[in-house]
């Protein structure tokens, strides 16, 4: 029964309108995180609100090309 409660929490996630996923927020070069963003970072969007947060670095990452 558990297991059930636990598909019926992830799939309601996944359908709530104003969370982006994690593949837009890895795009925008964010990650996803649980809780809180670690020092560093913001809150930038949600992979899936309200429990998922996208986090960026405050410093923005440099790129060699």
């Amino acid at each position: 029964m558990e297991v059930l409660m636990f598909i019926f929490i992830f799939i309601s996630l996944t359908q709530h309108g104003d969370a982006h996923g994690p593949e837009g927020c890895n795009h925008e070069g964010g990650l996803c995180r649980v809780g809180n963003c670690i020092s560093g970072e913001y809150l930038a969007q949600y992979c899936f609100e309200p429990i998922i947060l996208c986090c960026k670095s405050l410093s923005p990452t440099t790129t060699k090309s």
